[in-house]
């Protein structure tokens, strides 16, 4: 592996497949927000999903409580900053850059969703799609991403790892978001799969960005030995 390569936050062998997945799962986002625009009632999938879920008592209520909080402001910065601070003791500054900027990109992405979709729950509470799902799916994947590079996993390895960290990572999210009676079955699905959409793209860009700052700082450097 080349220095660029080892260092790359999207290992050049997943590209193209989580390019894949990123485009597949933008296209899901725009579907679901096409068909709920609006909307302020759960469809046909949403009422048999939370019918089983709803309403959970202790202990289960007090589990979905405290993975709710996670993606809380409190629960949420406390994650970001651990995982951050990972990144940087493992001398990844990329991996450190995308957990900011592509978790916020995740989350914002999610957040203008909802005002443009317009879909409600619970006296009029935007809820399409879910920014807590969003959230946790997207810190996910980077740190897949980063187990990924650290390992030097291959393709096959290192998608699988991706994406069990996001299934993992939404599901449990997602649970909790239903169970809580905080979204439909649906938004939750929307909220994953913005963030399988933002976060490729938004590694993909901080590759770009990094490679283009050393390829400067190469040539400014060669400019003064002249």
């Amino acid at each position: 592996m080349t220095g660029r390569s080892a260092s790359a936050v999207l290992p050049p062998s997943l590209r193209a497949w989580l390019g894949l997945m990123a485009s597949l799962a933008a296209l899901v986002v725009v579907v679901l927000g096409v068909l709920y625009a609006d909307d302020s009632k759960p469809g046909k999938v949403d009422a048999r999903i939370g019918a089983a879920v709803d309403g959970v008592g202790p202990p289960w209520r007090h589990v979905a409580l405290a993975t709710d909080f996670l993606g809380e402001p409190v629960g949420a910065a406390t994650l970001v900053v651990a995982t951050v601070t990972g990144c940087l003791l493992l001398r990844r500054p990329r991996a450190a850059v995308l957990i900011v900027a592509g978790v916020g990109m995740a989350v914002g992405t999610a957040t203008l969703l909802k005002s443009l979709v317009g879909r409600t729950i619970h006296e009029g509470n935007l809820s399409y799609p879910s920014g807590h799902t969003a959230f946790i799916t997207a810190l996910a994947l980077v740190v897949a991403l980063l187990a990924t590079g650290l390992l030097g996993l291959g393709r096959t390895a290192g998608t699988s790892l991706v994406l069990a960290a996001a299934l993992v990572a939404g599901a449990a999210m997602g649970w909790a978001q239903v169970a809580l009676g905080a979204h439909y079955p649906t938004d939750v699905l929307g909220g994953w799969c913005t963030a399988l959409a933002v976060i490729p793209a938004t590694a993909w860009l901080v590759d770009r960005m990094a490679d283009w700052l050393v390829d400067r700082m190469a040539d400014a450097g060669r400019r003064e030995r002249r």
